[in-house]
């Protein structure tokens, strides 16, 4: 299995839709056997070739488009997006079937209860509903500040 992480000084790239560095790593019965470098072109559909191209299996990155993710989906590649830490950290979590995680989500990513589906890009649940009570949170402190 091949496992590719957007990569930024050590972390996990904060946007993968600008990153161009990633990290590859091959995975044998749960063990890394190999890691490289692999640098990607900035056009999307380029991108997308690129990691199909490298026969990824699973792409994990930070925040992503819904239409760079719909993209590299329909190449088959199974995404964990919105994913924040130390590479090597969240390397670990992986392996161990931990991904992913609340503590290695992107700040502001818990709440949307997002899910991550295989090869399809990026599925939301709820989004509507948590749209409604923040909005919901919003009228309240309009209503408060227009009180006092």
């Amino acid at each position: 299995m091949k496992l590719a992480l957007a990569e930024w000084q050590g972390r996990v790239s904060p946007v993968f839709d600008v990153s161009r560095h990633i990290l590859v790593v091959v995975v044998r019965e749960g063990v890394v056997v190999g890691r490289r470098e692999e640098y990607l072109e900035d056009a999307p559909i380029l991108k997308a070739k690129r990691l199909a191209s490298m026969e990824i299996d699973h792409l994990i990155c930070g925040a992503i488009s819904r239409p760079l993710a719909g993209l590299i989906g329909s190449y088959g590649i199974k995404m964990i997006p919105f994913v924040a830490g130390e590479v090597e950290e969240v390397i670990e979590a992986f392996l161990s079937g931990m991904l992913p995680a609340p503590d290695m989500a992107m700040p502001g990513c818990c709440g949307r209860n997002i899910s991550f589906c295989s090869g399809q890009g990026v599925k939301s649940k709820n989004i509507q509903s948590n749209h409604k009570v923040k909005q919901g949170r919003r009228h309240h402190n309009r209503t408060k500040r227009g009180n006092a």
